[in-house]
């Protein structure tokens, strides 16, 4: 039980960890925020697919029917809360109120947060039926992957006018979230098995759309050339070197 605390505690802090740093280098987030966006978007997709998707796919011989129904479930769910969340409005410079850039910022920390909740239930399941070794792997792996997701949704919400305290909740509360994740698959192993590849393949599908549907258009609409491009590959081959060394 001690091991398992200790990996929750990780994976979560770890979120915590890459939130620090995100404010340490939070001007530069800041001055290039389509950059940061963009990379943020690659290494999100990449961890859509080696991290949810994929490993979904193990999962039985019903699992690519499952995975493609989590998939546009994710898809729905996002485009529900889309349309049911209220508008919160922030003050850009000169007075002008802009709840498009915080909606758009919000939507991506909550598609974060839902996605986050199944990779912490993956490590718990290991735990749970006594395979300890598999626990940590997994564990570990979303450790190392929590870091630069801790980064990079700093910056956006900073330029979205999200204030700085505020930011660092909406951080921290996308790895608590995992935490209890971890302790809800190691104490409900057999459910949390039976209903694993849906919950993967359905966090994939949340990330999937908010990444075509805000985060590269946005990042890319207002004239920054290449460099969102560019940094959108080396967000996702940065998190493709970390499944390869995993």
């Amino acid at each position: 039980m001690e091991t398992v605390i200790l990996a929750a505690l990780g994976v979560g802090l770890s979120t915590v960890l890459g939130a620090v740093m995100g404010f340490i280098f939070k001007g530069a987030a800041r001055k290039y925020s389509d950059v940061t966006l963009s990379f943020a978007a690659g290494v999100m997709l990449s961890a859509s697919f080696t991290g949810l998707i994929l490993p979904a796919l193990d999962y039985g011989k019903w699992a690519l029917a499952v995975t493609v129904l989590g998939i546009f479930s994710g898809a729905l769910i996002i485009t529900l809360l889309d349309y049911l969340m209220p508008h919160i409005y922030t003050a850009k410079e000169g007075g002008e109120l802009d709840s498009r850039s915080v909606g758009r910022v919000l939507l991506f920390v909550l598609a974060i947060a839902i996605h986050n909740f199944p990779e912490g239930l993956a490590a718990g399941v290991g735990f749970g039926a006594g395979e300890g070794g598999e626990g940590l792997f997994i564990a570990l792996a979303i450790a190392i992957q929590n870091i630069p997701e801790g980064m990079v949704i700093i910056g956006p919400m900073l330029s979205a006018g999200i204030k700085p305290r505020r930011t660092f909740v909406y951080a921290a509360l996308t790895g608590f979230i995992e935490v209890v994740g971890t302790f809800v698959g190691y104490f409900a192993v057999r459910l949390a098995t039976a209903l694993l590849p849906f919950m993967l393949s359905l966090a994939g599908g949340t990330m999937i759309y908010v990444i075509v549907r805000e985060m590269i258009p946005t990042s890319h609409g207002e004239g920054s050339g290449e460099a969102p491009s560019y940094a959108f590959l080396v967000g996702l081959a940065l998190m493709l070197v970390f499944y390869a060394l995993l």
